[in-house]
């Protein structure tokens, strides 16, 4: 009995175990993670802020890249054809600049501006299209696409724009650009440059072809070809005259100059006589808003040869001037594209198919890899590795229209293929 009680008290003593628990719900830990998230990003933002603010830009560009994707498939939207240099555009609901880029859409209310070395093209449903030149600032102002007419509109607060009109399907169409206290009207088949400086207090309208209606308050004014209306803020409108620009004759547009050492043999440039000139300006550039400018020439003829170009595309217009200083609008932009020959030997290029969009046309072929094309003067940047590839051109005047395609391989072999269209 005794060893039973000395067992029983040396047994080990159980200890009550308690255990407490707290319930977490799934917000708290959205909440906390959120949290976490918060702290992370603004630890990097003190410690790289370079690297944050660029992390957070391309973010943005992504996101308004594939909204532009989504929003090009609707036909009655303004987009970005051509870019060169610095341009920015602020979208209506934005409070962000951010970089533009080639197709993007634009709405009413949006904002472009281009720097020094910038310049942009626009093209509107109806064919309409404006360019915007360097140190330029413009709204769109309006884009109204009906059944049976457009209205289309920019405004201009700062720098030079240049716009030109198609035929359009209605006489009650519109197309009109803004600038200080005025808007111009352009019918189609029209072109005109628009000047507007605010600092200087000069502000003018120029016609190149067909007819402007300018309405500053009360008074109206009707502009036919190569007249000009200038004034100052508040001041009267001035009319006048102004000298005709050339008429340019070779190379013909879109033309390909195929020759055997492209930067010994000179180009041959030609342009027709303007009435009243006593000289002329040539400038040869390799995009078309002219601010790459690789030639330039004065003269007092309608002729003149260039040497030294390599092989590529380019753009050339010629400006008249008379014996009292007055100096013409350029002439229509003329595109060429200098190709050094091949040594007879031919390379794959096909035609698969074409369809129109409006008035641009897509283009779809095969070709032979890393071959380069160019497509009425424009390079096809996307080919594939198996050749194929899918190009959309720039918008087309209604009618007939033939489209030059000009491809070289590796090897140097060549080929030119012409593909008639007919844009209703």
């Amino acid at each position: 009995m005794g060893d039973d009680r000395n067992s029983a008290s040396n047994k080990p003593k159980i200890r009550r175990v308690e255990v407490y628990w707290t319930t977490i719900t799934y917000k708290t830990v959205a909440m906390y993670l959120v949290l976490a998230f918060v702290i992370v990003m603004a630890t990097l933002y003190l410690v790289y802020p370079d690297w944050y603010a660029t992390s957070l830009r391309r973010l943005s560009n992504a996101l308004a890249g594939s909204q532009t994707t989504v929003s090009q498939i609707t036909g009655n939207q303004a987009r970005l054809v051509n870019l060169d240099g610095k341009v920015r555009v602020k979208k209506v609901n934005s409070v962000d600049w951010v970089s533009a880029e080639r197709g993007m859409a634009l709405d009413k209310g949006d904002l472009i501006e281009t720097g020094s070395d910038g310049a942009a093209r626009l093209t509107f449903a109806d064919g309409t299209t404006y360019t915007v030149k360097s140190d330029t600032l413009v709204t769109v102002e309006e884009n109204s696409v009906e059944r049976d007419r457009t209205r289309v509109g920019v405004h201009i607060s700062s720098g030079a724009v240049d716009l030109a009109t198609g035929a359009w399907p209605s006489p009650d169409s519109k197309a009109e650009v803004s600038f200080e206290n005025a808007v111009a009207s352009l019918r189609e088949n029209s072109r005109a440059a628009v000047r507007s400086d605010p600092q200087r207090n000069e502000h003018e309208i120029t016609v190149a072809a067909g007819q402007v209606e300018m309405q500053r308050g009360e008074e109206r004014i009707d502009l036919g070809k190569f007249e000009k209306a200038s004034f100052p803020t508040g001041g009267p409108v001035t009319r006048s005259n102004v000298l005709a620009p050339p008429d340019l004759t070779q190379p013909l547009n879109l033309q390909p100059l195929f020759v055997v050492e492209p930067r010994r043999t000179p180009v041959r440039f030609e342009w027709r006589q303007v009435p009243g000139a006593i000289g002329y300006n040539l400038q040869v550039s390799t995009n078309s808003m002219f601010t790459k400018v690789v030639a330039e020439r004065r003269t007092s003829t309608t002729r003149i040869e260039i040497p030294g170009l390599d092989a590529g595309e380019y753009f050339w217009n010629v400006t008249a001037s008379d014996g009292q200083k007055r100096t013409s609008e350029p002439s229509d932009t003329h595109k060429f594209t200098l190709v050094a020959q091949g040594k007879g030997q031919e390379m794959l290029l096909e035609i698969t198919g074409t369809q129109l969009h409006g008035n641009v046309a897509e283009i779809i072929g095969r070709t032979e890899p890393g071959a380069a094309l160019i497509i009425n003067g424009q390079p096809v940047p996307n080919i594939q590795p198996d050749g194929s590839f899918r190009f959309f051109t720039e918008p087309l005047a209604r009618g007939s229209q033939t489209i030059v395609i000009t491809g070289q391989n590796r090897r140097g072999g060549t080929t030119i293929k012409r593909v008639p269209i007919v844009v209703p």
